[in-house]
């Protein structure tokens, strides 16, 4: 992740997984050898992934191929647009081990309405892809053989927008809903300007009065 990040040639980052699943969680025999050593136990390797890809720059695009379940559902949260196959499966299975969803609460509750979360920690039970959707973990479910086709749709609408401008709407999202109205107004604003006068908007307005692309979309 952070190479990907600090490459300059990387517009659009995606994640998936490499095998029938996505992300099944915690590795729980080596939870079970670090409990029994007297080691630092949980899933904090998580955190600083996590943390990468709430406050990437780059629009992050899930291609979520396969079943997710715990510390994987934090991974799928923390993108920015999530594509499951209808036929995978997801669970935030921790309570069925006698654990609590601590780090992944992080994202997921930043996603999920009350209600929903309360339902999904306390029962464990898994939940479809088109569930996944309702519940605003994914954008979209697809059935297997048309993923790949919807996530390049999303790659090719993401690409058209100016680099600087797709982090500028990222923090938008992740900073303005935790503002009071006035100073979110404040704040707007003044990002607002900054943006207008940047040369990316001086570029992207001459391209659409020219009728041509800009040149991050060509």
């Amino acid at each position: 992740m952070t190479a990907a990040i600090a490459d300059p040639a990387a517009r659009i980052i995606v994640l998936t997984g490499t095998g029938g699943t996505f992300c099944s969680g915690a590795d729980l025999k080596e939870q079970r050898e670090a409990n029994a050593s007297g080691g630092q136990t949980g899933p904090t390797a998580l955190v600083p992934i996590l943390q990468a890809m709430w406050d990437s720059p780059k629009p992050i695009i899930g291609r979520i191929n396969g079943h997710a379940r715990a510390g994987g559902l934090g991974l799928v949260a923390a993108c920015d647009i999530a594509v499951g196959a209808e036929e995978a499966t997801f669970a935030v299975s921790e309570v069925r081990i006698g654990v609590i969803p601590a780090i992944i609460s992080v994202v997921l509750l930043r996603k999920l309405a009350p209600h929903v979360a309360m339902e999904l920690f306390l029962t464990g039970e898994p939940f479809s892809g088109s569930d996944a959707v309702a519940y605003g973990i994914l954008n979209r479910a697809v059935p297997a053989e048309c993923l790949d086709a919807t996530v390049a749709a999303y790659i090719d609408r993401v690409r058209k927008g100016a680099p600087g401008a797709l982090a500028g709407a990222k923090r938008l999202i992740r900073e303005v809903p935790g503002m009071d109205m006035p100073a979110a107004f404040e704040h707007t604003a003044r990002v607002s300007a900054e943006f207008f006068a940047s040369p990316e908007a001086l570029e992207g307005m001459t391209a659409f009065a020219e009728k041509r692309p800009p040149p991050w979309a060509e």
